[in-house]
């Protein structure tokens, strides 16, 4: 089984529990784009590839379809056995998917293809998926044209070195891809509701490369969020804040 990115194991292992308060849900287009564009409903089977804590589980839960989770962070697999104990649960990896060939309708990457966008992922991935079957991939993205979510961004950013990021671009380099045609890209506003602590601390230190810090360093980042928190008026002051989110959408379909 091909290793995962040492920011991938070491973050994720330790920021499970943070992961799930922290992570925003998805909007309702997204729930649009699972049935109509990546073609989920009951009688076909997805496997959410890269699950994590299994966040995007109950999205795909409710189109119907039968559900498969493959992630290879031990932690977060136990996460989603405590959450979602009626969900078949995989150790595995986007180069090695413990499934057979041609045995699922759609594979879903949420938050996650830019850790594993490779040629070789794209063909494990086409060998698993059926004829005309469809990958679609999914990521909150955070509105930085909003200034206390851009200060966010500059505190935690000089600590990605080289980790593999949405924002990057660099996972749309896989694309076009051999037996995938593209079905389109959609956009949606989102919001992540809820106390600042779980919202925007818990969000920022649940990001891989902050959560494998040293402690001391870790320790000096949540402080440098809080304080982005107590200098903002609109955040101090509230009892909920609203976390603004862009929920990007893309749809490939398998063909011959």
């Amino acid at each position: 089984m091909c290793a995962i990115h040492d920011a991938a194991a070491k973050g994720y292992a330790t920021a499970a529990r943070a992961y799930v308060s922290g992570r925003p849900g998805y909007p309702p287009e997204s729930d649009t784009w699972l049935r109509e564009v990546v073609g989920l409903g009951p009688g076909t089977t997805v496997v959410d590839l890269g699950a994590g804590t299994g966040k995007f589980l109950p999205y795909l839960r409710r189109t119907g379809a039968r559900l498969l989770a493959v992630e290879p962070v031990a932690e977060m697999r136990a996460q989603i056995e405590r959450d979602h104990d009626s969900v078949r649960v995989m150790n595995g990896t986007a180069t090695a998917i413990p499934l057979a060939d041609a045995s699922v309708d759609a594979v879903v990457c949420a938050q996650s293809f830019h850790w594993f966008a490779t040629p070789a992922a794209i063909a494990e991935i086409r060998r698993v998926l059926i004829p005309n079957g469809v990958l679609g991939l999914i990521w909150n993205v955070r509105d930085e044209s909003v200034p206390w979510v851009a200060a966010l961004t500059a505190i935690v950013d000089p600590f990605q070195g080289g980790a593999p990021r949405y924002r990057s671009g660099d996972w749309r380099r896989v694309f076009p891809a051999e037996g995938f045609s593209a079905l389109g890209e959609r956009h949606a506003r989102n919001g992540h509701v809820g106390k600042s602590e779980h919202v925007i601390v818990d969000r920022m230190l649940s990001t891989s490369f902050i959560a494998s810090l040293p402690p001391e360093q870790h320790a000096a980042v949540a402080r440098q969020l809080r304080s982005v928190i107590a200098a903002t008026p609109s955040l101090a002051s509230a009892g909920e804040v609203t976390f603004p989110y862009d929920t990007a959408m893309f749809a490939y379909r398998k063909v011959s």
